[in-house]
């Protein structure tokens, strides 16, 4: 079967108002230090008495004046009973206090924290046991009360139904989330679609389409997607795109203007940006992704002559993809042009990248970017070998211009 495409198109992107010269091409960001902050003697007692090797999925946030840091923690990468998110905070990024623990029994993935009107909340996806199979379960939320006091989770937006949180952001006083349904096809290699859900909420536990009448704005092999908003309100989002479609293999470079948020189009990229964090700064895009080693950085390395999807060709690819060493990159999205320029490797290694950043508030140029990595001081490995062994987390302080 083959996959359907999304809405929007492929065609030419250029729409009145829009950029019609290249964005200008920055310098690479200056690495000011990297530490480890996951694991550590700074962390507390509760996380020490339990945590498995590795971790991996980060989020990180400032609110009521101390960060929030949640993570995955688990045995490996892969799904089972041993999975919990924890939560942290501090005052100093230094030594850390235990606020909360997640464990369901089961998987649970992508901790995704928002501070917005006063109040924070941390969303992330339940999944099941079964290392080989990825079974979406529903998307929860729990909401910050005080110290070591969250609300127990809920499920939101279609409780129960295969979904998985992307990102979640306050971005000019309103709060959106990109969502993907159907993950449990990624690696299924059917052929049957994913749609990526562009939501927005009022309080942070109900969520509707941003654009009521097109919640879906992508159908096709897309899943991780983020966005963010350049200075004339017009949207740009970087999707993963593993599973294929019939635009191909890789990652599709997104557009959608102010007025029509839930009207997206789309360009082809060939390279795979996996955990993207999107981001603007003075009015430009970039993002935070990773980086395939190999002489192209191309996902897509097999396709069809006929432009149809093929099971067969989604397996050579994936299985190609895993089998290369990684690296977490910061790369610029051309806004003209849609297309993705790599600007400098991040500190990460083996399996790496899923990024979460804080700005900091005296230095409004300082970029700070926890991240987490098959360990630093070790050889560069594969990512299917790095997914099996121990994951930290680190933290990176960026001076962008």
């Amino acid at each position: 079967m083959l996959l359907v495409f999304g809405c929007g198109g492929e065609g030419d992107l250029r729409v009145e108002g829009r950029p019609t010269t290249p964005d200008p091409q920055r310098p690479a960001p200056v690495q000011e230090d990297t530490r480890q902050v996951v694991p550590g003697p700074w962390l507390p007692d509760e996380y020490q008495r339990r945590y498995g090797p590795s971790n991996n999925n980060v989020d990180v946030i400032r609110h009521g004046g101390r960060v929030f840091l949640a993570i995955r923690n688990g045995k490996n990468h892969y799904a089972s009973e041993d999975t919990r998110l924890y939560v942290f905070s501090s005052k100093d990024e230094w030594i850390w206090s235990f606020e909360r623990v997640y464990d369901m029994q089961t998987d649970l993935r992508e901790p995704r924290l928002m501070s917005y009107k006063g109040r924070l909340f941390l969303y992330f996806a339940k999944l099941g046991t079964n290392r080989f199979n990825f079974e979406p379960q529903g998307m929860f939320v729990s909401e910050y009360l005080g110290p070591r006091q969250w609300t127990e989770p809920v499920p939101i937006y279609r409780p129960y139904e295969s979904f998985i949180p992307w990102r979640v952001k306050e971005l000019g006083e309103r709060a959106y989330m990109t969502a993907y349904e159907h993950g449990e096809r990624e690696y299924d290699f059917s052929g049957e679609p994913l749609n990526v859900h562009f939501l927005t909420s009022d309080d942070g536990i109900t969520w509707r389409g941003v654009d009521p009448a097109h919640p879906v704005v992508l159908q096709g092999g897309g899943s991780e997607t983020d966005f963010a908003f350049d200075d004339r309100g017009d949207l740009y989002a970087v999707v993963r795109n593993e599973s294929g479609d019939a635009t191909g293999w890789g990652s599709k470079i997104c557009y959608a203007p102010r007025q029509a948020l839930g009207q997206w189009s789309c360009r082809h990229d060939p390279k795979k940006y996996d955990s993207p964090y999107v981001f603007a700064y003075r009015g430009e895009i970039f993002l935070i992704g990773r980086r395939n080693v190999t002489k192209d950085g191309k996902f897509e390395v097999y396709t069809t002559d006929d432009g149809t999807w093929n099971a067969g060709v989604a397996v050579k690819n994936l299985a190609e993809y895993s089998a290369r060493p990684k690296r977490t990159a910061f790369w610029q999205v051309d806004r003209a042009t849609l297309e993705v320029r790599w600007m400098d490797d991040l500190p990460g290694k083996g399996d790496t990248c899923f990024p979460g950043i804080l700005w900091d508030p005296g230095e409004p140029r300082r970029l700070v970017v926890y991240n987490y990595s098959s360990p630093l001081e070790a050889p560069d490995i594969p990512w299917n070998v790095g997914q099996e062994g121990e994951t930290r987390i680190y933290r990176t302080s960026l001076l962008l211009w």
